[in-house]
């Protein structure tokens, strides 16, 4: 297993150039499946560990257990590993710097932190707030003496909150508050996400989910983006499999759909090989 100093430079190294997925396990066998099919690093995904514990997303996973689920996908495999920590699990900025400096203690070699509330509607906060958020985030990041990729988030226009331009001056803001990375999901278009990248000369995360799925690696490359994440996307696809599997067997007594199932023998294979170290770590020792 590639010890963690190396999985902290080689992650903070991705960011530096060309453009990465980083795709996002919900549990173990997710994350060595992951790995076995070629990630270079994995990123939690917090609506995922939702479902796994019966809940729905947004606020409803404490820190402990965003921290220990963590823990878990970090140990898997022998990639880096980034965590979804939703509005680090507090409003206030000692209190989110807190949730950095637990996350650096576990290994982790990012997190991300978003500017949204988890009151009721899930308001952003406010602009001197937000900032000051990323701020005190950013300051433990640094403190942890070692490379780690402090992604800011400016949900606002995914959750219908405020517009592009608001999005733009967050993210700015944000970027100068020492965020290593910078995250706008799902604005209306292609050309807008460009636009975002083009407002910012730190790192720009993408989110290939939604009606973003339509695009390819080389047209979120093309415009100047650095990683692409996809969120709880699979895993909803998993469930997506459920429901279509176990609704046929159950509501018609089809069980054609198990036709598709991978080969338990496939799977084993493939969980042995994502345990192991990747070979893009393994060939810089």
């Amino acid at each position: 297993m590639a010890d963690l100093a190396e999985r902290h430079e080689h992650f903070a190294a991705l960011h530096q150039s060309g453009c990465f997925v980083i795709p996002n396990p919900w549990d173990a066998g997710s994350a060595r499946l992951m790995a076995a099919s070629g990630a270079k690093a994995l990123a939690t995904t917090s609506a995922g560990l939702a479902f796994t514990k019966g809940r729905p997303d947004m606020g409803t996973v404490s820190r402990d257990e965003a921290l220990a689920h963590a823990a878990d996908i970090l140990a898997a495999t022998a990639l880096p590993v980034s965590g979804d920590f939703e509005n680090g699990f507090a409003d206030a900025p000692e209190d989110v710097a807190e949730t950095v400096r637990l996350a650096g203690e576990i290994g982790l070699s990012g997190c991300s932190i978003e500017d949204t509330s988890m009151a009721e509607g899930n308001p952003p906060y406010d602009f001197d707030l937000a900032v000051e958020r990323v701020r005190a985030a950013t300051s433990a990041a640094r403190s942890l003496g070692r490379p780690f990729v402090l992604c800011a988030r400016a949900d606002g226009i995914m959750n219908g909150h405020y517009d592009i331009d608001e999005a733009i001056r967050r993210a700015r803001a944000f970027e100068a508050a020492g965020a290593d990375l910078l995250y706008v999901p799902v604005p209306a278009s292609l050309d807008d996400l460009g636009r975002i990248v083009q407002s910012l000369a730190k790192p720009v995360n993408a989110l290939a989910a939604g009606p973003f799925a339509k695009y390819r690696k080389t047209d979120f490359e093309a415009i100047g983006i650095r990683r692409i994440s996809v969120g709880s996307a699979i895993a909803r696809l998993t469930h997506a499999a459920i429901l279509e599997a176990s609704g046929a067997a159950l509501e018609t007594g089809d069980f054609s759909p198990l036709l598709k199932a991978a080969k338990g023998s496939t799977i084993d294979a493939l969980l042995e090989r994502g345990a192991g170290p990747p070979t893009s770590l393994a060939a810089e020792r």
